[in-house]
């Protein structure tokens, strides 16, 4: 099973813009990447950005829909050796 890693990173992604917390949901199948986004933003202050690891395909789709349906911002979205990366703004 995949190591689940929480972080915060040392600096902000965007200027201006508050600490950036990773989600590392690679080894799960959906929906546990977008349950793990959806739990770390809710800690998060508005306009702060999370970055979400995953493996899944299904997550290129998963992800997106999360954030249409949810307000947040899709900043980023991006594939390297079979690892998603999204980069994730929190609307309040």
């Amino acid at each position: 099973m995949a190591n689940i890693n929480k972080q915060t990173q040392q600096q902000p992604l965007t200027p201006g813009i508050a600490m950036t917390e990773t989600v590392d949901a690679t080894g799960y199948s959906c929906p546990i990447p977008v349950l793990k986004a959806r739990k770390a933003i809710r800690t998060l202050d508005d306009c702060a950005e999370i970055i979400v690891l995953a493996s899944d395909p299904a997550s290129a789709i998963d992800i997106p829909h999360f954030c249409n349906t949810t307000g947040h911002e899709l900043i980023e979205q991006s594939q390297e050796g079979g690892v998603f990366r999204y980069r994730i703004r929190k609307n309040g």
